[in-house]
């Protein structure tokens, strides 16, 4: 246990020393090359712009959260659905499966525009366009994960007389729930992503939004800064599945300190 606790300590350690390192050699380049601010601004530059710039800086990051939250919500509700009825179903796998699929070749910066014109500036094109991107690893994962259940299980519960709704029940949903986590800390990341796609696009208020104004007036170090945000908004909520996950599936914390 001990062991464990220090592993995870250093896991964390580690990439937080990479970091350090980086944005210090940042930090010295940018000066000692007195590179200006709108070219590329110093790590110092970025966080006095977070702290001046956060009555601009953090409500257009609640309307992207909001955004990433409504669309990853969707995607899980939308793409658990799919991936049950397509397990359940051979005929409605060979139907939808291959629309699921033909679905992820269409270019989001292709497909954002389309739903501005259908359905306007709003919150509503943004939410489809982040929901849009996270579905498919849900659809895929919660597919697989209800494949992966041990047959010897299912069998025995057949052999007490247990019907399919209780099969799945007791057995294929509970055994797919880690590939259904799996799938939602890829789509949580990818959604802020989707969300920032719909703002470039056409906003009025955002984080992609701010970065479309931050250009326009060479205002970099802001840039930077709602970059920074939307790094800092995507690890936590990846994060933040993770610890459901420990809560929602204790036993698998065990299964990976044991295995260690």
């Amino acid at each position: 246990m001990m062991l464990a606790r220090i592993d995870r300590q250093l896991g964390w350690a580690t990439p937080l020393a990479l970091v350090a390192v980086i944005v210090i050699v940042w930090e010295i380049a940018v000066r000692a090359t007195n590179t200006p601010a709108w070219l590329l601004p110093a790590p110092s530059g970025v966080v006095r712009s977070l702290v001046e710039d956060k009555d601009i800086l953090l409500p257009n990051a609640l309307v992207t959260f909001s955004e990433v939250l409504l669309g990853f919500v969707s995607a899980v509700v939308v793409g658990v659905s799919l991936g049950i009825t397509i397990y359940r179903s051979a005929t409605l796998e060979r139907l939808l499966y291959p629309i699921i699929i033909a679905s992820q070749t269409v270019p989001i910066p292709a497909l954002a525009p389309l739903l501005l014109v259908w359905f306007g500036y709003g919150l509503l094109p943004k939410v489809l366009v982040t929901a849009l991107v996270g579905f498919f690893p849900i659809v895929v994962n919660t597919v697989e994960g209800l494949r992966s259940t041990d047959p010897d299980v299912i069998n025995l519960l057949r052999s007490f007389g247990a019907s399919r709704g209780k099969v799945f029940r007791l057995a294929e949903f509970p055994s797919s729930l880690p590939s259904v986590f799996a799938g939602a800390r890829i789509a949580v990341a990818i959604c802020v992503i989707g969300a920032v796609f719909g703002e470039l696009v056409g906003a009025k208020a955002g984080l992609g939004y701010l970065i479309t104004r931050a250009i326009a007036q060479f205002e970099t170090p802001r840039l930077v800064a709602a970059i920074v945000l939307l790094s800092a908004m995507g690890t936590g909520l990846f994060a933040l599945i993770g610890l459901i996950e420990r809560i929602v599936l204790p036993w698998r914390k065990y299964t990976r300190a044991s295995r260690s």
